[in-house]
């Protein structure tokens, strides 16, 4: 058992300093796993090892995607690690190969917490969504259902479920990304605004959104050139507005 920041200090650099070393990376397989069940921050940061062994040593981990689908909580959208997360999240769910209902999970349970994510997080998140839909045109059904629920109450997927095939996501619709076109940020709006049109074949590159920050959003709308904005107003009559305000009847300026 190793100290949480002994833990956190070895993964960030296992996969680059230390695999890349050793005559038998396979025998970091336990010490991976292991960190891999542990949760939290220490499991985000165990992907990158895991993918090295599974991508180049043959690594059969049987509850993988399970697991990987467990990580996606809440605070994905906040967490330090948040770019290599969906860095490595990107590459898992890359191949054709991967069935529909997977796909459908992924998608729903990160449209869900999207509800409660920055928009720095949102503007990432959303062209990942995007991206997702044109690697797997089956889950499209999700964006063009109908008769999708009235009612959020009625909605069937299960968020608490921690096995994918369970979760009915196929059997939903993504009313959060409706919900989002809502957004109080414009930019937020204009990317969830994609998911109503027809999507391009050609995936977004979102290298450049993983690490974007608030600092960033925050810098851009302050170097936005200023227009004048029409207003419409009524002009004031007297100190408390019309002479029918309530104000005006009762106070009087001598």
């Amino acid at each position: 058992q190793l100290p949480t920041g002994l833990y956190k200090k070895v993964l960030v650099i296992l996969h680059d300093s230390i695999l890349p070393y050793m005559n038998e990376p396979t025998l970091m397989i336990d010490f991976l796993t292991v960190a891999y069940g542990i949760g939290g921050a220490i499991s985000l940061l165990a992907l990158n090892g895991l993918f090295i062994l599974i991508h180049q040593h043959n690594l059969e981990y049987p509850d993988f995607y399970k697991k990987l689908y467990s990580l996606l909580d809440p605070s994905v959208y906040h967490v330090k690690y948040r770019a290599r997360f969906f860095h490595l999240l990107d590459l898992f769910l890359s191949s054709s190969h991967l069935p529909a209902y997977l796909v459908a999970a992924f998608i729903k349970r990160l449209s869900r917490l999207a509800l409660s994510a920055p928009p720095e997080a949102l503007l990432m998140a959303i062209p990942f969504i995007c991206n997702l839909f044109r690697r797997h045109p089956a889950c499209r059904v999700l964006v063009h259902r109908p008769h999708g629920p009235q009612d959020i109450s009625e909605d069937p997927y299960v968020m608490e479920e921690e096995e994918p095939s369970k979760s009915k996501a196929l059997e939903s619709c993504l009313w959060e990304i409706q919900s989002l076109q809502n957004h109080y940020h414009p930019d937020v709006v204009k990317a969830a605004a994609v998911l109503s049109q027809f999507l391009s074949e050609m995936e977004d590159d979102i290298s450049g959104l993983l690490e974007l920050s608030a600092y960033e959003l925050f810098d851009k709308e302050v170097k936005k050139k200023a227009t004048d904005v029409p207003l419409e107003f009524e002009q004031i009559r007297g100190l408390f507005g019309k002479k029918n305000d309530i104000f005006a009847e009762h106070f009087t300026l001598d």
